[in-house]
């Protein structure tokens, strides 16, 4: 089986729904209480001074309002029903979503609007934070098979509008951060660790209008997963490190918008993605810097790829999807097994796909010249493989990864007013250089 796929840890059927809100504005209505109809502007709501939970606050909160949350452990889940709320800790390290090892998720977002920032999500089992269009049934795990309900569009229209930053998501049962059936949104300077599939998930949507920024990923069976989401979509500047699997872009028949097409890969540290203190994933990927399966036209432009036992960079179909039209240029390679493997399927084989810049050992050995850009030519298509390596190490159970060392603060998180949503600015990649090999090592378990 090859290793490079998407991890498949949503095999469980998940018992939790969601409350029977239908849509954000109805829901918004249901719970602002008869005391509370009358017109005003934007207020703060202060946990736990002027309501005893987050719940309770979000139930009494109207759009614009801020709920500002003080330090302490809250055992619930929280679900963000009402558009345009923000929700934010004043102290990202001790305000603690904690679901104790037994509760599904730490915050829902089925909301248009909604920001959720400087806080701690941990011990869910299945996500840390989860934003979803999928309002019904299965709290946005609409994977298409096994039981689970695929993925409408129509009937589900993505959610339109999300910013999740300064969170930290540690130790939880699937996802750490989960945008599904989402679009214009922003996550960035979030840490993420422990998650047994992904510490980072973008699913489902096409186009997205998404923008993963300045986020630290390491620990996880899969730093980022990318599947059937589709550009405009940029990944940019992340720190993916000591995981097992470094990132992952990928088509899959099992959920809805295939085949993915048009990310961008620019900037992100991709190194030592080969950790045995990790939860272990179900595919059994190990030691691989970025893994694309039958993704089109992406572009993955100066990253640092660098110590991986297996290869640095792998491009693959997925059953009868080829790789198509992807562009991997200037990007810096170095102590890896083989800096890039192409194994296309005899049946699937790909075209257009092409690779400058140095590159060391490869699979097959010429990938170079036949694959320069601007990719008109290919290797023959089948027999391509990676070499036998070592069995993978054992994982260790997702709750048992030790948790994080203290990440920074929003600043001003106590005072700041709230601010509105707006679908992130393009990123260029030729504005983006190659990052240090210390690319955010300040929030890093392993400092370096």
């Amino acid at each position: 089986m090859p290793v490079y796929r998407s991890p498949r840890r949503l095999r469980l059927r998940i018992a939790t729904t969601l409350l029977a809100c239908t849509t954000a504005i109805s829901c918004a209505a249901d719970t602002a209480g008869r005391g509370d109809d009358a017109p005003r502007g934007p207020r703060t709501i202060r946990v736990p001074a002027e309501a005893p939970t987050i719940t309770a606050a979000l139930e009494r909160a109207r759009p614009h309002d801020l709920v500002l949350v003080s330090p302490g452990n809250y055992r619930e889940t929280v679900r963000v029903r009402t558009r345009q709320v923000t929700l934010r800790g004043t102290d990202r390290n001790r305000v603690v979503i904690d679901g104790e090892g037994r509760r599904g998720n730490g915050v829902v977002v089925t909301a248009p609007g909604v920001t959720v920032e400087n806080l701690t999500v941990r011990s869910h089992l299945q996500n840390g934070v989860l934003v979803t269009g999928l309002k019904n049934g299965d709290e946005g795990i609409g994977r298409g098979s096994d039981g689970y309900h695929r993925l409408d569009p129509v009937a589900d229209p993505p959610l339109d509008g999300f910013r999740v930053r300064y969170v930290t998501a540690a130790n939880n049962g699937l996802y750490g951060l989960y945008a599904f059936n989402a679009r214009n949104g922003t996550i960035e300077h979030n840490y993420a660790s422990g998650s047994a599939d992904s510490g980072i998930y973008v699913g489902q949507c096409k186009p997205c209008g998404i923008l993963v920024r300045s986020n630290t990923a390491e620990r996880n069976a899969v730093g980022y997963e990318n599947t059937n989401a589709s550009g405009p979509l940029w990944i940019v500047g992340n720190r993916f490190t000591g995981n097992r699997v470094g990132m992952t872009i990928g088509s899959d028949y099992l959920e809805a918008l295939t085949p993915q097409s048009g990310a961008t890969i620019a900037g992100n540290l991709v190194t030592d993605n080969a950790a045995a203190d990790t939860p272990e994933q179900a595919d059994g990927g190990y030691g691989i810097g970025l893994g694309i399966a039958g993704g089109r036209d992406n572009t993955v432009t100066r990253n640092r790829i660098t110590g991986h036992p297996r290869a640095g960079l792998v491009l693959t179909s997925t059953e009868d999807l080829p790789p198509i039209g992807n562009r991997m240029t200037g990007n810096v390679f170095a102590a890896n097994a083989f800096d890039a493997a192409y194994l296309a399927s005899a049946h699937a084989a790909g075209s257009g796909n092409c690779f400058t810049g140095p590159l060391g050992r490869t699979v097959p050995a010429d990938l170079a010249a036949a694959m320069d850009c601007p990719g008109r030519t290919a290797p023959a298509p089948g027999g391509h493989t990676l070499p036998t390596t070592p069995p993978a190490p054992p994982g260790i159970p997702f709750l048992d990864v030790p948790l994080p060392p203290a990440q920074p603060q929003l600043p001003d998180a106590e005072t700041a007013p709230a601010t509105p949503v707006a679908p992130p600015a393009p990123v260029d990649p030729a504005d983006v250089t190659p990052p240090p090999p210390t690319l955010l090592a300040d929030r890093s378990r392993d400092r370096r």
